[in-house]
Formats: C-alpha cells, sequence, structure tokens
C-alpha cells in the first residue's frame, strides 16, 4: 500500500518515552501468581502510538503486563505508522525495541525490507482463540491484537436515531451536513465500495459509486483530516454525520455531553475493520521468551475487554471479555458483532486500485 495509507495517524506529532508504571493507571484486574513473576528484572521495550489506542495500551496491555511478571515496560510513543517505520529502518543493526504495535500496511513495509523476526506462534497460546483471519499479516510477521474499526459518526442533537444503513449519507434532510474521510485514507478506499455497493455495483465496478458520491459534494463540509477538529464541528453544530470514520478517534469526546457525538456499528451492510499487528523487529535489547509473552498477554480475554471498552477499537480474541454495561454500548464492540458484521479490507487489490481511486475522490472533493 502506499505511504499515504498511513497518513491515518500523521495528525499526532508527539514522541514521548515513559516507563509504564509511571505513565499508566493500575488496574487490578490481571492478578499474578508468584509462579507469574519469571521475568522479574528484565526489561521490554515497546514502540506504541502516542495517541489514545497507545495510552490505552499502555494502560491495559503494558501495565498488566508488568503487574502480573514483574518484567518493566518502557515504551517509546510517536504519532504516525510511517515515522515508526522510518525508526526502525534508520536504526538498522542497532537494536532498540523488542516490540512494536502498528498499522498492517507498516509492518509489510518492515518485512519486505528484512526487518522483522517471523513469532513463533506455539509460544503464543492465546492465539488459539483468535479466529484466522486476526491471528497473523505481514506474511506472518505480525500478530493480530486489535482491529481499527470505523462507523458513521453522527450528532445525537440532530439525528435522533443512530444510522441503520450508509445510505444515511445522502439524506439530506437527516444530515444536511456531512464531513467524509480525506482521499489518502484508507477508510475513502472502503466508503467508494459503500458508494458502489449502494448504487449497484461493487469494488470491481466502481463507476457508480463514483457518481453516488458526487452527489454528496454540495453538503460536505469538510473531509476530515484532523480528528479534533471534527470533533468541535459536530461540539458547535456545524456537523451532522460523517464517515467511515472510527469512535476510537474521539474516547473522550463521545462520553463528554457536550460534544453530541454518537456512533454506531449498526449498519445492515457491516462495518469496515483494519487490523492492527504487533511485530517483533529481527534486532532487539531484550528477551524474545519477554517478547512472546507481551505479544501473548495483549491477547488475554481480560486485556482484550478492556482494550475494546476503552479505546472504542474491536477484540479479535473471539472470547474477549466485555462486560454487561459496556455491551449496552452502540460504539463497544463484542467478539460476536465482529463475527456477524465485521469486513476485513483485501488490501492485496487495494493496492493495485489505490493511486486511481485518490484522484478520482481527490477529483471529486476539490473541483
Amino acid at each position: 500500500m502506499s505511504e499515504h495509507d498511513f497518513s491515518r495517524r500523521q495528525f499526532i506529532k508527539t514522541v514521548g518515552a515513559a516507563s509504564v508504571a509511571a505513565a499508566a493507571l493500575s488496574f487490578p484486574f490481571i492478578k499474578a501468581s508468584a509462579g507469574d513473576m519469571q521475568f522479574h528484572g528484565k526489561t521490554l521495550r515497546l514502540l506504541t502510538w502516542s495517541d489514545d489506542t497507545g495510552l490505552a495500551a499502555l494502560r491495559n496491555i503494558a501495565a498488566t503486563f508488568e503487574a502480573k511478571t514483574g518484567a518493566k515496560v518502557i515504551a517509546d510513543r510517536t504519532g504516525s505508522t510511517s515515522e515508526m517505520v522510518a525508526k526502525l529502518k534508520a536504526a538498522g543493526d542497532r537494536p532498540q525495541y523488542d516490540v512494536i504495535t502498528l498499522a498492517g500496511v507498516g509492518a509489510e513495509g518492515l518485512a519486505s525490507a528484512g526487518l522483522l523476526e517471523k513469532p513463533d506462534l506455539n509460544r503464543i497460546p492465546n492465539l488459539r482463540d483468535v479466529p484466522p483471519q486476526y491471528q497473523t499479516g505481514a506474511g506472518g510477521h505480525g500478530i493480530g491484537y486489535l482491529l481499527w474499526c470505523n462507523s458513521l459518526i453522527y450528532s445525537t442533537r440532530t439525528v435522533k436515531e443512530a444510522p441503520s444503513s450508509y445510505a444515511a449519507l445522502w439524506d439530506k434532510d437527516m444530515a444536511p451536513n456531512i464531513f467524509l474521510p480525506p482521499p489518502n485514507w484508507t477508510e475513502a478506499m472502503d466508503l467508494i465500495i459503500i458508494a458502489a455497493k449502494l448504487a449497484g455495483g461493487d469494488e470491481r465496478n466502481v463507476e457508480p459509486g463514483f457518481k453516488k458520491l458526487a452527489e454528496l459534494k454540495e453538503r460536505v463540509v469538510t473531509l476530515g483530516e484532523n480528528p479534533n477538529q471534527i470533533a468541535e464541528l459536530f461540539r458547535t453544530g456545524s456537523l451532522d454525520m460523517g464517515g467511515l470514520y472510527a469512535p476510537a478517534f474521539f474516547p473522550k469526546q463521545i462520553r463528554d455531553p457536550a460534544y453530541g457525538l454518537g456512533a454506531t456499528f449498526g449498519m445492515q451492510e457491516g462495518f469496515y475493520t483494519d487490523l492492527m499487528l504487533s511485530v517483533m523487529p529481527k534486532h532487539r535489547p531484550g528477551d524474545s521468551d519477554l517478547a512472546h509473552a507481551f505479544i501473548n498477554h495483549s491477547l488475554d480475554p481480560l486485556v482484550q475487554g478492556k482494550m475494546a471498552e476503552d479505546i472504542f477499537n474491536g477484540p479479535v480474541n473471539a472470547k474477549a471479555i466485555i462486560s454487561a454495561e459496556a455491551r449496552k454500548s452502540p460504539y463497544i464492540l463484542t467478539p460476536e458483532q465482529i463475527a456477524e458484521k465485521a469486513i476485513m479490507h483485501d488490501n492485496a487489490f487495494l493496492a493495485t486500485v489505490h493511486d486511481q481511486w485518490i484522484r478520482r475522490y481527490t477529483e471529486i472533493f476539490s473541483s
């Protein structure tokens, strides 16, 4: 896939390093026994996101791994997959990180450059509860640890019922002011496919989709490059609906009534997902058993449930434990919803049409 696919996270540019124990809250849901402390005194270096998804990983994965195993996790954080790839490529043979969490396209790039080691699946027992399509990526060099899931975002002030179809974007009475994803985001590729299907085509016949997207032009307030700006436009009443977009961009704002933000994964057409991966650099500063144990811990059913509840990402473990209260939320995904409604990208196909579709999409909304 093109470098453009990395841009969904480039709106955050801060980089930080911190001890997880100092940076994250303590969560009691993982309890250690005396026999679990086999990694006491060892250190794992982690590279993850600097946004809310990365902070949730520190709270729910790294901090609980420390509590369970006695290991120390030191985390560097950065704002985009492309920055992660650049860091590892710049390091060359110098060991920097034991585990990196990133988007699948970045893992593919690092694997192609010969910078990753394939994890030993026999040392990741929690994979047995992960459906095959979510277990690995990047030719076996990455282990799926969450699903980045996109849906419709809407104003709870002006849209009284959660939309049940993507066709709601074309309902000018329901949503006179809308936003769409930028052309270089994967979400735009998915929206093109959705429009094509609504117009009687499909991903191999997208011309009806481009014509249908053109119907939206006069109502598009912005192509949402900056999620914080999108949230502000909802808060000020300037937007009624938009998508495809991830509720994971708005974990705080969705919980704050002042923004009037709603999200739904209940569309009859299903919702699109992107598999996020954990990878192990070929040159690592730490212990191989420790790295495998950390990746395995990220797939723990309790950890998976807490990530879903905290940050609105989809769990990959089919036995993820979602609380009864969280199951009432329209934007916290359960394993059952994922099994029924989730649609995986065909990255190999999208790679062949990506540049052409970006150009067509840009032409529609820039003229």
